[in-house]
């Protein structure tokens, strides 16, 4: 408050308006009136004396006049001079703020003055670095972001020799970054996306630019191609080197990643964001086959990015418009034969496009969150569909629904599982959730929190797709789970690869040790049920023993069953 208490002459001053907006003029002003009052005053005194002759007093008020004239000019010129150092300090400020222009402000003075021109310099020079840096740089790697990445491939081909300015780009991103940031925490995937980048680094030649476009988003673009299979080499060095497991903080963490790859001419800045957008698409392509996949960019990816999009947004409002619909396929048991369960499918029954496969549109509904709301529905259905038919007096069977990764990790999910039981009237132990591995290990300790209070609750939990993630038994025999469940790619082939009979033998015999119950998924034929059925395996599902129907095909089949 004392600091501006000295600005009131300040202030004061300004009101005036021929000095409101030259400081110069205010300084003028008091250094006039503060030479020039005492003065006037010494002269008023002089003329109103009678000691002195008119002619006497004429000739004193004339040299004093002369003379303070002359004084007040020089003192005034010698001030304009004197107050450079400001006017020099504003006008660098002002030049930097309108045009970016840096200053050149002396820096050998050692007065205020000196020091507010040294500082001044100093700091613009400071902040427009930080400036740079920050337009220019990723704040988490320090590698260039989108737009510095785009200038510098764009002048490197430029200065090329070459009459081909033909250029490669691969876009990668971390596979399931998103859990994985859940799992860490916003420090630690800091950490490890900096890990990246220096991992990155060692593995690009010394003519290739790295550039960090987004969160988990990492470009190289590669100018010397002398080949395609230079190019996936490429790829599969930095699969491998990213695959090392990384140390944070004491922890191991393993991660994979996937590439869109383009190729083509730059001849105008805009190329390189079109090559871009390729890449991204190709990328989008990748992600789609699984883990730590390539893919390069064709006009066929983009068709296929279109109707992504298309979909995604018809997908909005589908719920509302009835168009969302639950197949239910029954579950058997393989010694007897009967129905012991059913697994909830959802589908799309598109108005105009007929049915949609889930296999395209709940990845968007992942991606989007739309997930969330039509899960929510999807289990409130089943559990009222499966109520209805005990209600009704069919034979009493459990019902198997699937929780996405985005529905395990809402805080309120043991809430909304516990409401919909009481809702709909369904014993728990006539509900069966099912989870996938992948999802459970980005945070094991809070999935098993979670899982413990869904057992609580007297519900059945079933380990879905196993054999395909990491199928750790460290983590294996943490999980507070009921049923293992063999993935359908192991038994299409069960009775004619070893390999995948040898794995599905093993899965059965582990489920058998820890004593979970054991399904088989994706029964095709006799010969696949007949080998499950030898070795021991519990239940299965598939299209030999049934397709998903509506629940009106079901209900037949249950009454059949029932009267039978």
């Amino acid at each position: 408050m004392q600091h501006y208490q000295k600005l009131y002459l300040y202030s004061s001053l300004d009101r005036f308006r021929l000095v409101k907006k030259s400081y110069t003029a205010k300084i003028m002003l008091v250094a006039f009136l503060g030479t020039h009052i005492p003065l006037l005053a010494l002269l008023f005194s002089f003329v109103i004396s009678n000691s002195f002759s008119i002619e006497m007093v004429v000739r004193v008020l004339l040299i004093a006049l002369f003379a303070t004239l002359v004084g007040t000019g020089v003192t005034l010129y010698i001030l304009n001079y004197l107050l450079a150092p400001v006017i020099l300090t504003s006008k660098a400020l002002q030049d930097y703020m309108s045009h970016q222009v840096l200053p050149k402000l002396p820096t050998k003075f050692a007065d205020e003055a000196g020091t507010l021109m040294a500082d001044t310099a100093h700091t613009l020079h400071k902040l427009d670095e930080l400036i740079h840096y920050i337009t220019n740089y990723n704040s988490i790697t320090g590698l260039p972001n989108r737009d510095l990445f785009s200038d510098r491939v764009y002048h490197t081909i430029l200065q090329s020799h070459s009459h081909e300015w033909i250029i490669a780009l691969l876009l990668f991103s971390i596979d399931d970054f998103a859990s994985i940031n859940h799992g860490l925490g916003n420090e630690k995937s800091n950490v490890l996306l900096r890990e990246v980048a220096q991992r990155l680094n060692t593995c690009i030649g010394k003519t290739d630019i790295l550039g960090h476009i987004n969160r988990d988003e990492f470009v190289i673009a590669r100018t010397e191609i002398p080949s395609f299979e230079n190019l996936i080499k490429l790829s599969q060095l930095l699969q491998t080197s990213i695959a090392k497991p990384f140390l944070i903080e004491g922890s191991q963490i393993h991660i994979t990643v996937s590439f869109g790859i383009t190729i083509n001419s730059i001849d105008e800045p805009e190329s390189v964001e079109k090559l871009l957008q390729e890449a991204n698409i190709a990328l989008y392509q990748a992600t789609q086959q699984g883990r730590s996949q390539y893919q390069f960019y064709s006009s066929e990816i983009n068709d296929q990015l279109h109707e992504r999009l298309v979909l995604e947004n018809e997908l909005h409002g589908a719920l509302e418009r009835g168009e969302i619909r639950v197949y239910y396929q029954p579950m058997i048991d393989l010694n007897s034969g009967q129905i012991t369960g059913m697994e909830a499918l959802v589908r799309w029954q598109h108005s105009t496009k007929g049915l949609i496969s889930p296999v395209k549109f709940i990845p968007i509904a992942e991606a989007n969150g739309l997930i969330i709301p039509i899960g929510e529905w999807v289990l409130r259905s089943a559990c009222t569909q499966i109520r209805n038919w005990q209600l009704a007096g069919l034979p009493p069977i459990r019902i198997s629904v699937n929780l996405s990764a985005r529905q395990f990790e809402e805080p309120n999910l043991v809430n909304v599982v516990s409401q919909i039981l009481e809702e709909t009237e369904l014993d728990a132990s006539y509900l069966e959730l099912e989870v996938t591995e992948s999802f459970l290990i980005a945070d094991i300790q809070n999935s098993i929190t979670t899982l413990k209070q869904l057992r609580e609750l007297g519900i059945l939990l079933a380990l879905d797709d196993f054999g395909t993630g990491y199928s750790s038994l460290n983590y294996l025999k943490r999980l507070p789970v009921h049923i293992l469940k063999i993935d359908k790619s192991f038994v299409q082939d069960v009775t004619s690869n070893p390999d995948s009979a040898a794995v599905t033998n093993a899965i059965i015999a582990l489920a058998k040790s820890l004593r979970l119950n054991i399904t088989a998924e994706g029964i095709e034929t006799e010969e696949q049920l007949n080998y499950l059925q030898k070795r021991g395996c519990d239940e299965g599902q598939g299209y030999y023993i049934s397709r998903p129907a509506p629940a009106e095909t079901i209900v037949q089949m249950l009454k059949s069953i029932s009267q039978n």
